[in-house]
């Protein structure tokens, strides 16, 4: 088992676990035999999910990009290129895979472009441990409004608890106001960190009825 993968010995069927081998050993051996292999997975290995994070195919792309044995640039083009021209699916498992494969930030340019986008569950899969790491704050903050606007649950967002400060909270308490002066519900899970870094004289009354 790969660290931060979910073992998938247990999951896959025979026939799904040799043809992973066989990928895995293809891509040690030829790195560009990826470009082949990554879309094929889901339909040699599945889609079912794992957990409340990875589905099989995640994992098993997974699998297969930190199996690369490349090294930058080569690595940052490789992976540049299976997202760009990837499947949303495909997508989804290169953004959970990053911080499997990089410790200094190379890929944040990834994030970003996710980040322009309206695809909640790219979205949210960009909002792991590698964006919580690395995302600089004013960005990060922006990424968590943004998760607010789609109704993305902020539960999801790696990081928030360490990183949430007092600007996010001044953006969330203006966002809230908002939605107050417009008669429209204000999405429970702001409220922690409202209360935890907004001054008790600049909240919303409403926020600190709220459960």
């Amino acid at each position: 088992m790969i660290s931060g993968i979910p073992e998938l010995r247990t999951v896959l069927e025979p026939e799904a676990r040799a043809w992973l081998d066989t990928a895995v050993d293809r891509v040690i051996a030829d790195p560009t035999a990826i470009g082949a292999l990554f879309p094929a997975v889901r339909r040699r290995c599945g889609r079912a999910r794992i957990d409340d994070h990875w589905t099989i195919d995640e994992a098993a792309r997974a699998v297969l990009l930190t199996a690369l044995p490349l090294h930058d640039p080569a690595l940052t083009e490789t992976v540049g290129a299976l997202h760009r021209h990837g499947d949303p699916a495909e997508q989804r498992a290169v953004l959970r895979s990053l911080p499997l494969i990089d410790d200094e930030g190379r890929f944040l340019f990834l994030v970003r472009e996710t980040l322009r986008g309206n695809d909640t569950t790219l979205i949210e899969a960009a909002l792991g441990p590698y964006a919580a790491r690395h995302l600089p704050d004013d960005e990060f903050r922006q990424a968590v409004l943004k998760c607010v606007f789609y109704e993305i649950p902020l539960s999801r967002v790696a990081g928030l608890d360490e990183r949430a400060d007092a600007e996010l909270a001044r953006m969330l308490t203006d966002f809230a106001r908002e939605r107050i002066a417009a008669g429209r519900a204000v999405p429970e899970d702001i409220t922690p960190v409202i209360r935890a870094f907004a001054p008790a004289d600049d909240r919303p009354a409403a926020l600190d009825g709220a459960s």
